[in-house]
């Protein structure tokens, strides 16, 4: 399995599984519907343990551009295959988000607030202040980053057995720290839905925050560098 195929696959059962969650939690007429933040942060920590158990084994299962430029960085993935693993991460992203959608469809025409469908795609703050937001997803990424590099340090390199202790590692960033934004601590996880709900034919979709979506890509790489540089102090 080539990598980008493998980053698209792992990246694209952690959306269905996320946004999937999210979609069941908080639009109208599921089955699901009001499950509350503990659903959605053990539906997001199961995706995780699904793609990187599914793809680690061939080589990807990072996800996450913020885990491939914190590799990269510390110099376990070469820099020329960085874009190859972020273009798998964010075509997984978006094929993803459209396959909730379509499971979704008459539930997302039965909920009439645009911000509600908005969040099944992608993050955004519980109280908007970009600098407070961006440190929100710098620290979030941060935890998530040095965390992992520490699970998977002693064979430096990310295995399907790390997969459980990286989703209970997302799962308490989740519950801990995710009330502020959400907690994307992933660019592709954002960015590529956010795109897809921009281009889905969403009924009553409204505006996709294109004023906020940078927030969710600058946070999570300058908490991966930060996070490289300390793991990289301890060795």
């Amino acid at each position: 399995m080539t990598t980008f195929v493998s980053e698209l696959t792992g990246t694209g059962l952690l959306i269905i599984l996320g946004d999937g969650v999210v979609a069941n939690v908080i639009l109208n007429k599921t089955k699901g519907n009001n499950g509350g933040w503990i659903v959605i942060t053990f539906g997001w920590a199961i995706g995780v343990f699904v793609g990187v158990y599914a793809t680690a084994s061939s080589g990807g299962g990072h996800l996450n551009p913020a885990v491939t430029i914190a590799l990269a960085t510390l110099g376990r993935v070469s820099w020329a295959s960085v874009p190859i693993y972020i273009a798998g991460q964010m075509a997984g992203a978006m094929i993803g988000s459209a396959l909730v959608w379509l499971m979704y469809r008459r539930h997302f025409e039965e909920t009439i607030d645009t911000g509600t469908k908005l969040a099944v795609f992608c993050t955004g703050p519980a109280i908007r202040n970009n600098a407070d937001n961006l440190i929100s997803e710098i620290i979030g990424t941060f935890v998530l980053i040095l965390g992992a590099l520490f699970i998977v340090a002693p064979n430096n390199t990310l295995g399907a057995l790390d997969a459980l202790p990286v989703a209970l590692l997302v799962l308490g960033i989740g519950l801990s720290l995710g009330g502020t934004t959400g907690y994307a601590i992933n660019p592709a996880r954002d960015l590529g839905p956010r795109i897809m709900h921009a281009i889905l034919p969403i009924k009553g979709k409204g505006s996709s925050d294109w004023k906020y979506s940078w927030v969710p890509v600058v946070g999570p790489v300058i908490g991966c560098l930060l996070a490289a540089l300390c793991f990289s102090l301890t060795q």
